[in-house]
C-alpha cells in the first residue's frame, strides 16, 4: 500500500459481518467508512472522497443496486464491488449492469476479497498512469498516436474509436458496462450517445476481425467484453 491509505465505502447492514469485515480491512492497512443502512448510503458517499465501495445487494429501504446506480451518476469510475447471497445470474448480470467491477457470493473468504480490491485499484492505477502501447492478440495499438498495427497494415483511429478501444485494451476479457463507457467517453449516456458508441463498436470489430483471436462480444442491456482467445 502507499503511504496514503486507501479508502474504502462500505455498505453493509449485517452488524455482527460489517464490523469484522471493517476490522480485517483496516488491519490490511485500508481505512473504511462503514454505513449499516441503505437510506443513509448515497448522502454518505456525497460527503468523501472514497477509492473504492464495497456494497451489500440486500439492504433495508434502499438496495445496494439502487445505491450503486446513484453512486454512478455522482462518480463514474470509482470501483464498485457487490457482495450478496444470490447466486442468480440475472442478478449478477444486474449488478455489472449498473456498473460494478465484482461480484462476491457470501459466504466467501476474507483473502479473496482483499486479492480482488488489490487487483481492481491495481487496474485503476494503470488506467491512470502513462502506459501507450498495448498488445492485442497480433495488433499493436498506440493510444497516444491512435494508430492500430497488424503486420504492416496500420490503421488511425478516431478518438473515440482510440478511447474505447484503450478501455477494453486494459480490461480484457472483461465486462465493461454501458453506462460506464458512456460517462468516461462522452460524459453522459443518453440515447443518442449510446447509438453513436454502437457505430464506434462496430467499426473497431470490423478493424479487430483481421484476428480472428479477438472479438468484441455485446452482453445484452450489460455491455461488451473484448475477447482474446487463449487469455
Amino acid at each position: 500500500m502507499t503511504a496514503k491509505p486507501v479508502k474504502i465505502f462500505l455498505v453493509e447492514d449485517d452488524l455482527s459481518f460489517g464490523s469484522v469485515l471493517k476490522s480485517y480491512l483496516e488491519i490490511n492497512d485500508f481505512e473504511v467508512d462503514w454505513v449499516d443502512d441503505g437510506k443513509y448510503a448515497v448522502d454518505h458517499f456525497r460527503k468523501g472522497m472514497f477509492d473504492i465501495c464495497i456494497l451489500d445487494v440486500m439492504l433495508p429501504h434502499v438496495d445496494g443496486f439502487t445505491i450503486a446506480n446513484e453512486i454512478r451518476q455522482i462518480n463514474s469510475l470509482v470501483p464498485i464491488i457487490f457482495l450478496t447471497a444470490k447466486k442468480m445470474k440475472e442478478d449478477v448480470l444486474k449488478g455489472y449492469g449498473v456498473g460494478g467491477d465484482d461480484y462476491i457470493t457470501k459466504p466467501f473468504d476474507t483473502d479473496i476479497l482483499l486479492a480482488k480490491l488489490r487487483a481492481i485499484l491495481a487496474r485503476r492505477d494503470f488506467q491512470n498512469g502513462t502506459k501507450d502501447i498495448y498488445e492485442i492478440g497480433k495488433f499493436i495499438f498506440n493510444s497516444k498516436l491512435r494508430t492500430l498495427t497488424i503486420g504492416d497494415d496500420e490503421k488511425k483511429l478516431s478518438p473515440k474509436e482510440a478511447q474505447l478501444l484503450e478501455l477494453l485494451a486494459v480490461n480484457p476479457n472483461a465486462l465493461i458496462s454501458r453506462e460506464m463507457a458512456l460517462k468516461k467517453i462522452w460524459g453522459n449516456d443518453d440515447y443518442f450517445t449510446a447509438r453513436s458508441m454502437d457505430v464506434y463498436i462496430t467499426k473497431l470489430r470490423k478493424i479487430l476481425s483481421e484476428d480472428p483471436g479477438l472479438n468484441i462480444k455485446n452482453i445484452h442491456g450489460s455491455g461488451f467484453q473484448l475477447i482474446i482467445s487463449g487469455e
